[in-house]
């Protein structure tokens, strides 16, 4: 509005003074075990969609990283990430049902997950792709992105720290952490501190 003030099209910004809003909510839907499990039941190891799950479900990462990675970056049990949105450098071991998945998954390509046209997906492309994959296991709630929330949640219920959980996102703060396992089960939590706190006495 304001370079339409300056090219004179319209006399004043309607805008200014105008507050921003905040939307309420935890963003992203966090994908549950019953919906990974009803992902996998319809796209089954040897699927393009199968191997997408895998891929950010047991790395943690976001969808931008995991287009970008290729079996160049796999090396002694472990899969090397430089996130692109914060430059972080990670080596996440690899996962025994990851592992499964990229047995079968071809290694002439400089990344995994490839279009129709045998090109890497754009990050927009790959989201947009893998949303009609989820239509296709009924689960309209679900994102590729929520993937990465699941695996937040499921490390969390794993009794896994904040620090470790980190270790595999990459987040940076306590705060984006605790946001991410937020849909950690309760009871599950619950049960992994009582027994901490019987292994004390």
């Amino acid at each position: 509005m304001n370079f339409a003030v300056d090219l004179e099209l319209i006399t004043h910004n309607p805008l200014t003074g105008m507050k921003g809003f905040k939307r309420e909510g935890d963003g992203y839907h966090t994908w549950s075990d019953d919906q990974i499990e009803a992902f996998e039941n319809r796209h089954p190891i040897g699927t393009k969609a199968r191997l997408a799950l895998a891929l950010m479900l047991y790395t943690g990462q976001r969808r931008s990283d995991a287009v970008r990675m290729g079996w160049q970056h796999v090396s002694d049990g472990t899969i090397s990430v430089r996130q692109l949105k914060t430059g972080a450098t990670l080596q996440i071991p690899i996962h025994d049902k990851l592992k499964a998945v990229l047995e079968q998954t071809p290694k002439n390509n400089m990344t995994f997950l490839l279009t129709r046209y045998g090109r890497p997906f754009s990050v927009a492309g790959f989201g947009n792709w893998m949303r009609d994959r989820c239509d296709e296991a009924g689960l309209e709630d679900c994102s590729s992105h929520g993937l990465r929330k699941a695996c937040a949640r499921r490390l969390a219920e794993a009794g896994c720290s904040n620090q470790e959980i980190k270790a595999i996102t990459g987040h940076e703060t306590e705060a984006e952490v605790t946001r991410y396992t937020k849909a950690a089960d309760q009871k599950i939590m619950a049960r992994h501190a009582m027994g901490k706190l019987s292994d004390i006495g």
